[in-house]
């Protein structure tokens, strides 16, 4: 079948070397514009976009998806499908295009978790399992009926980079199978249980602070889930200490946010028990163990 891709991450890339590597014809990609990043400002491709260079496919970054004369490119390619894949909302007039349909590959065990970050919220509510889905395009976001579901253990130790890179092969899987079904007229669709539905919002900066009231565990699912980006975070004397990586001291007697020190250990109360700090950084300087931490600061 003649594919075009929409996505923008890194997450994207396996799903794309599986397009690229089997009998379908990979037409086009779509994905978000250049922008500046770091701190000299230069212009950046995205991860797809830069897929797209390196194997010479054509590459569109559109500023508005309803563009007349973008609809007219997406028309020219004739595909058979659009594969979506963590890109923006698209409109009905460019998810109709395709007579095969448009499908999205989804980072959670749908209608669990629709949004933004499925992954982080799966690992902040302490999950054991979570998946990916694909699903067809509709008017409301994460809604559409589904294609296909796969699921994957959550390992203690894993956090969102962990998670992200196993979920992302996962996914490359599910979207070549997902072609498949849909070239064969063999997909077998389900509709989504509006009433089991539960939210994934945007991770913002407010979600990131530390709340040493909470229980050791929501404490260490939150650092899990926000590790190694954005990072969970405190304040302390007037710094910010972004953290990284801990674990759990069910019995500890340390009050909420109180923080005992040793050698190579940094320890904090929480609500209930209390956590051993593995990985911190402090403000301005690199990411360390607590062990080096200890031998430059101190609370």
């Amino acid at each position: 079948m003649r594919i075009v891709f929409f996505g923008t991450p890194d997450f994207a890339l396996p799903s794309l070397e599986k397009i690229l590597s089997s009998h379908n014809k990979l037409v086009g990609i779509v994905t978000a514009p250049d922008k500046e990043r770091g701190r000299g400002r230069q212009v950046s491709f995205t991860p797809v976009k830069q897929f797209a260079v390196e194997n010479d496919i054509p590459c569109f970054q559109p500023d508005k998806l309803k563009d007349d004369s973008f609809i007219n490119e997406l028309k020219n390619f004739n595909a058979d499908v659009f594969v979506v894949l963590a890109f923006r909302i698209l409109p009905k007039e460019v998810y109709k295009i395709p007579p095969k349909g448009s499908f999205n590959l989804h980072g959670s065990l749908l209608p669990k978790y629709r949004g933004a970050a499925p992954i982080q919220w799966a690992l902040i509510n302490g999950d054991k399992e979570t998946g990916v889905t694909t699903f067809f395009l509709q008017d409301k976001v994460d809604t559409g009926n589904m294609i296909m579901k796969e699921s994957i253990a959550i390992q203690d130790d894993d956090n969102f980079e962990t998670l992200h890179d196993k979920m992302s092969l996962l996914g490359a899987d599910v979207i070549l199978k997902t072609l498949e079904l849909i070239e064969q007229d063999n997909a077998e669709l389900r509709e989504q249980d509006n009433s089991l539905a539960t939210a994934a919002p945007k991770i913002t900066k407010e979600l990131c602070q530390i709340d040493w009231s909470n229980p050791a565990v929501q404490v260490h699912n939150l650092v899990r889930g926000l590790s190694p980006f954005p990072g969970a975070f405190f304040d302390y004397n007037g710094k910010r200490y972004k953290v990284y990586s801990t674990e759990v001291l069910s019995g500890s007697k340390l009050s909420p946010g109180e923080i005992v020190t040793s050698k190579n250990f940094i320890t904090i109360g929480c609500g209930s028990g209390a956590v051993n700090i593995l990985e911190i950084q402090p403000e301005g300087r690199k990411r360390m163990n607590a062990g080096d931490f200890l031998r430059g600061y101190k609370f």
